[in-house]
Parts: C-alpha cells; structure tokens; sequence
C-alpha cells in the first residue's frame, strides 16, 4: 500500500513554507512532482487515491493540490469539485494526458490554478508551481494587509499601505484631531470624500453630522440658498424657511467637494462666513452663529485657478490651512493586488464565494496607467465578476481597453486593420489566455498547431529583421 504522508521541508527560505498535496496512482510521476516541490522548498504529501487524498484533507492544512485527472475512485474533477467548495482557499493543479487538453481546460473554468500535461518537463512543473505559490504569498500579504486596515480606527474606506498612502494617513491622524480647514486635492475618482470621511469620524467631531455637498452639481443660482439656507417669501417658491447646510452641520463637518467649481461671487460669501462663523440666510437680515468645520476638495490645480482670476486668492488662503494630495493610482501601483482584492471580496456572490484573480490578469491591472483612478478600478473589477464564468478572473473577463498588453491597442471599432495584423493580435492573445500553452492556443483558434508554429516562426523572423 502506497504511503500516504510524507512530509520533507526545504532549507529555502519563503514568506511562507507551503504544503503540497500530490494525487496521481503512478508511483514515477508521484514520486517526480514530490520532489520537484520539495526541491522548491514546500512541505510534500502524497496519495495514489481520492479516498487517501480527502483523508489528508480534512487532517493537516494543505495549500496546493497536484491531482491527475484519471487518479482512482472519484477522479480529479470531482476532487477538484469537493476541495474548491470545502477548501475553497487550498489552489489546485491538474495533470492530464496528451490529447486531452479539453478536460484541463474545463477543470481551469472549476477554479484550477493552473494544468501540466504529461509528459511533462520538471522545469515546467517547476514554473508552474513556483508561480502558484507566488500566488498563495501574494493572497496571504493581501489578507493581513486588509486586517491592519479593518483595525485601523476610521479608515474602513481607504486602502493602501505604499508610502504615499502612508503619508496620507499621518496626516489624517493629525488633522483629525483638530477643527481647522483641510483642502484635500486629487485626481477624479482617488477617494477625496473617503479621506474627508476618516478625518471626521476619526476626530473628536464623529458624533456630530457629516454633510456632503458636490459643487459642482447644483445649479450656481441655487447654491447660495443650499450653503446658507433662506426665509419664507425669500424668492418664488419659497414657501417655508429653510436651514442651509452649513447651519445644518452644526458641530460637524462640512464637505465641499469640487470647490474649484464654486462661483466666484459665491467665493466671497463663503469666505466670509468662514472669518466671521456666521451665514445670512437669502431674504433674512439676521445672522446666524456657525462652528461648523470645512473640509474642501478639488481635482482642479487651484493655484493656476487663483492666477487666471477664477478662484479667490484669500478663500484659497483660508481653506488651504492643511493640505493633503492624494497621489493617483498610476503612482502606487503596489496597492493594486490589495484593492483588487478588497473589491472581490465586496462583490462575492450571494453565498459569500468570493472570486480569485489569474497572474497574468493581475498583471494586467498592475500595468495599467487607470485614469480614471481607484474609481476606474472597481467598475473593471465588477464587470469582471459580473460577466466572468468560473470562479477566477482571466485577462479575457477584463475591459476590452484592458485586454491589450503594454503597446499594444486595440482596434476601435470603425477601425480598419490589415488581415495579417488581425490574425497577429488574435494569435498572441490566444497565448497569454492559454498561459503560453501552444497546444492548447491552437485548439482555441481553430487552427492546427502546424499552422501556429509556422506563424509565430514568421512574426519572430519579421521582429529580428526590423524595419526595412
């Protein structure tokens, strides 16, 4: 009888030492995949049967299984099955036979990590698995990553730990603690309202109302009466007195987001208000007392704003007491893998199954400039799980804009292109979504591996003779 367990740690050193569990009823390949993990520096168990596997399972923490597809007993897609719903955090490789490349691919639809077909070189499984295990360390910093965040007091909405965000979160702690003006600045779609938000309900003022106003979005006619409220018969319409805002935050904060955009007559009241902390409803004589906090922000560059006469020098003085700038996503691009991670955990189904992402889909993300910023980010996100199959996210359930590698665009849609740059592009991106497996890329052309050999031949021969 085959033994089950054998257990054999590597003097390699690794975030973390994983276990590898290995499934196959040939002793050769058994004994091949145990020490190539070994080698890698993993922990190794073996079993020649779903049975023995599962009994491994459910007695010692397993975090990558290597099953055949034809192991004995329940077979390696129902094995995939059973883990993926009982260990759903443990990450799954599949080995196959040539020529049966359909069961692997449909076993990576289940949730497999990833497939090797036997033969194989111990070089590739080497690969493989190292790139998997990547993966666990990657998901294991992200996951102590969002539990520092969780326990930070009044940052639940921020996420990031590069030092830009860093710096912004010291700054926060600061600020929080006292009640003058803060100008928050940043790209469209960075978190403006979310830092206003820490700053408030991580101050002695949390209690008190937070009120939000967007600028930018009421009718310029109107924002005076919104900030400082009006009297009955103030103006047509007007049919009871109303409180404005700033009054209505009472001893909390008032956001005025995209303050850039505020009118330029309007500057002048506000400012005032902010001097002498006190508001004069429209159509009223009388003044009312304020303590409100101001927290403005903007994406507009307020200093260029100031010098071409569209914003008030001495508002922007008085609001620009402390200031924070948010760095935009291009700019701390290692906080990526967390808040990908963050927003698959937001958009988990119903069940609470939260989706996982593939390598190369990540990198993807990670190469990308997101104008659009974390806001950008998050709609990709939810598209993806929105529209993806299985429960990991490749690089074909991304935005088409995402879709491209570095340099290379895709067509717009009343563009035209050469055939042979159409069949290029289709080519090269079947193999980044067959993990470079030209076997399997083929299969999802529709075209005989003879004929994707015979063109990648001629696009490397085309890239070492350069221009003509």
């Amino acid at each position: 009888m085959p033994t089950t367990g054998t257990e054999t740690a590597h003097a390699a050193e690794r975030p973390i030492v994983a276990t590898v569990l290995i499934v196959d009823d040939e002793d050769s390949t058994r004994n091949l995949c145990r020490d190539v993990a070994i080698d890698s520096g993993l922990r190794a168990r073996i079993a020649s049967t779903t049975e023995q596997a599962m009994e491994i399972l459910e007695q010692y923490p397993v975090d990558i299984l290597i099953t055949d597809l034809k192991v004995p007993q329940l077979g390696g897609i129902e094995l995939l099955k059973r883990v993926r719903e009982t260990y759903p955090q443990t990450a799954v490789m599949v080995l196959t036979q040539y020529g049966t490349i359909e069961s692997a691919v449909e076993a990576t639809r289940m949730g497999a990590a990833d497939y090797v077909t036997k033969p194989f070189h111990v070089s590739e499984l080497r690969a493989k698995l190292d790139r998997v295990v990547r993966s666990l360390e990657i998901d294991q910093e992200n996951r102590v990553l969002r539990e520092q965040l969780r326990t930070r007091p009044g940052f639940g909405g921020l996420i990031g730990v590069s030092p830009a965000m860093q710096r912004v979160y010291r700054l926060i702690e600061k600020v929080s603690q006292h009640k003058y003006p803060v100008l928050i600045l940043g790209e469209s779609g960075t978190g403006k309202e979310l830092v206003a938000r820490s700053i408030h309900f991580s101050g002695s003022r949390r209690n008190e109302p937070f009120v939000p106003v967007d600028c930018s979005a009421l009718v310029p006619t109107l924002i005076e009466s919104e900030l400082f409220g009006y009297v009955k018969g103030a103006f047509t319409g007007a049919v009871q007195a109303k409180t404005g805002l700033m009054e209505a935050a009472g001893n909390g904060t008032l956001f005025l987001d995209e303050i850039g955009d505020l009118p330029v007559d309007l500057q002048a009241k506000l400012l005032r208000a902010l001097q002498e902390k006190e508001v004069k409803p429209v159509g009223s004589t009388d003044r009312i007392s304020v303590s409100t906090r101001i927290i403005a922000a903007t994406n507009r560059d307020l200093d260029a704003a100031v010098r071409q006469g569209q914003f008030r020098q001495d508002l922007f003085f008085r609001l620009n007491v402390v200031q924070i700038k948010l760095p935009p996503l291009r700019e701390r691009k290692s906080d990526i893998p967390i808040l990908v991670n963050s927003f698959l955990e937001k958009f988990c189904d119903s069940k609470g199954n939260m989706r996982t992402i593939s390598e190369d889909a990540m990198g993807r993300l990670i190469s990308y400039d997101w104008p659009g910023n974390v806001r950008e980010l998050e709609n990709a996100i939810e598209r993806a799980v929105a529209l993806g199959s299985g429960p990991i996210l490749h690089v074909g359930d991304l935005p088409s804009n995402l879709q491209c590698g570095a340099g290379e665009r895709m067509p717009q849609s009343d563009e035209l292109l050469p055939l042979d740059e159409l069949e290029r592009r289709a080519i090269l991106r079947a193999l980044r979504e067959a993990g470079g497996d030209k076997l399997s890329a083929a299969r999802l052309l529709g075209i005989g591996k003879t004929t994707l050999y015979r063109k990648l031949k001629q696009y490397e021969a085309a890239s070492h003779a350069g221009p003509n």
